[in-house]
């Protein structure tokens, strides 16, 4: 029950995350497109066109961490947590796009530099980094894969008002124009990089790829050192969602036991089970319960 509580205080606390981002989003984007249009800045306008994806995406991640806290049902049996993964995915193609448009609106204006209001500039470039760094240090800490990618979102608003800021700077003492597109390549390249491994993550998690912060040659010398198992099989390990991990396996015992052994048995692996970050197991055991002198494929669930 305590387990729960924290899990769906989590979710919760997640789903509020998403949601303060996503208002903060939506109204720095509006603040945006108005400040573009009156300093006549392609960039600006352009980070205001990629900030109204990012809002898109940040409600998409909203609804989907909200969906994923529903609880198992007749359809669903595991609940409804996959969908925050579904959420990431799709908010990770939504930052790729951002960031090829990023690259092929800074490539011209490498070639042909462009004049701004540098001062109108720099003005928005300081809000930017306060009300987007607001909502990077809101999701800092999220447990989730999808309040990572959000907080990756937010990250590259961050960057590149950082970069806004620096060229406009530059731009106002020098005009050197070429320098806000430069960094503005840099900041896609670590965008597509940061994209690449949490689209990595959420892809293992949907192929049920056994997750990396479970020990496996641990769990498994662990099953063999019970006294009253002889071997085991069958053992799958895979998450739901980047954080409950699962495990089925099928335990086959050395003697005859009782009924008292076995559940003792059940209840001490499932206890060690958690040792290694396996949050819900399910047994299949094989054994002989002396008091019937009957064999059993006896299963258990936490």
């Amino acid at each position: 029950m305590g387990h729960e509580h924290h899990e769906h205080k989590a979710h919760s606390h997640g789903t509020k995350n998403i949601r303060v981002a996503f208002f903060l989003n939506l109204s720095f984007t509006l603040i945006e497109i108005i400040g573009g249009l009156l300093t006549n800045s392609i960039a600006i306008m352009s980070d205001a066109l990629h900030d109204l994806g990012d809002t898109m995406s940040l409600g998409l991640a909203w609804y989907f961490q909200k969906l994923s806290q529903k609880g198992r049902d007749e359809e669903f049996t595991y609940g409804y947590r996959r969908y925050s993964v579904i959420g990431a995915v799709i908010n990770s193609i939504i930052l790729i796009v951002g960031s090829i448009f990023i690259i092929q609106e800074a490539i011209p204006r490498i070639q042909n530099p462009e004049s701004a209001d540098s001062e109108g500039m720099i003005l928005l470039a300081i809000l930017g980094v306060i009300i987007n760094g607001a909502a990077v240090i809101k999701l800092r800490g999220g447990t989730s894969i999808n309040e990572r990618v959000v907080a990756l979102h937010m990250l590259e608003d961050v960057l590149g008002w950082v970069a806004v800021l620096v060229g406009s700077i530059i731009i106002h003492f020098t005009d050197y124009y070429v320098i806000d597109a430069i960094l503005s390549l840099a900041i896609a390249a670590y965008i597509l990089f940061n994209v690449y491994r949490n689209m990595k993550s959420a892809f293992n998690v949907l192929l049920q790829k056994v997750p990396d912060n479970v020990d496996v040659d641990g769990l498994k010398n662990h099953l063999s050192s019970y006294p009253l198992v002889s071997s085991f099989h069958d053992l799958h390990i895979w998450t739901l969602d980047g954080e409950k991990n699962v495990m089925t396996v099928h335990l086959v015992t050395n003697e005859s036991i009782t009924a008292e052994q076995r559940q003792n048995l059940l209840k001490l692996m499932k206890i060690d089970m958690l040792k290694y970050n396996v949050h819900h197991t399910t047994v299949e055991l094989d054994c002989i319960v002396k008091e019937d002198h009957d064999i059993y494929d006896e299963h258990d669930n936490d």
